[in-house]
């Protein structure tokens, strides 16, 4: 916002503090609509530090925008006060979020955001809030795994998920090349 309001020309905002990530938004879109055929009607959990995700709040925004059920999972200590008023439903509960769900994103834990004690220990976390194989299969059959990146794998998800066959991340991150492009190329027009 500082910037667009000193300069004459577009402003693409590519991520920013706790606030949002709109192009990660639009690429974790265009992978969901690649690999699940559309977003609508899609129920997604997002699970992890949403307190301090920009890129949850950018995808909230997207999916329910875009007519996605979403539940948002994490311990108490890390989810926004109010988040209900962005359409979503909260859990703390990670097994009952993901019961039945079409896709499932992982949020990093934010270790340099974690000195006011937001969890106990990054063992207790992975134990509550961790992508296991075994916790993937309380989602539907061939459930989407997504993570935006960077991973702390062993901590919100193992590695046996991350590169399993339901696992979208590589795409994501070839998505992510694609889709800003597209948008640098749209505002140079």
């Amino acid at each position: 916002r500082l910037i667009a309001d000193k300069v004459d020309c577009p402003v693409l905002n590519a991520g920013d503090g706790r606030h949002e990530h709109p192009t990660q938004a639009l690429l974790d879109m265009l992978t969901i609509r690649r690999r699940r055929g559309s977003v609508a009607g899609q129920k997604v959990v997002v699970c992890g530090d949403i307190l301090h995700s920009r890129v949850a709040r950018s995808d909230i925004l997207a999916l329910t925008a875009l007519a996605a059920e979403v539940r948002v999972c994490a311990p108490s200590t890390l989810m926004p006060k109010g988040i209900e008023r962005m359409f979503v439903t909260p859990f703390t509960d990670f097994d009952e979020a993901i019961e039945d769900a079409d896709v499932v994103m992982m949020l990093r834990v934010q270790n340099e955001r974690m000195a006011g004690g937001y969890i106990p220990s990054t063992r207790e976390y992975r134990m509550r809030y961790g992508l296991t194989a075994e916790r993937l299969k309380r989602a539907k059959p061939g459930a989407l795994v997504m993570h935006p990146g960077p991973m702390n794998r062993g901590v919100e998800i193992d590695s046996e998920v991350a590169d399993g066959p339901q696992s979208a991340i590589t795409e994501q991150v070839a998505m992510g090349v694609a889709v800003r492009m597209a948008c640098l190329d749209v505002l140079t027009r």
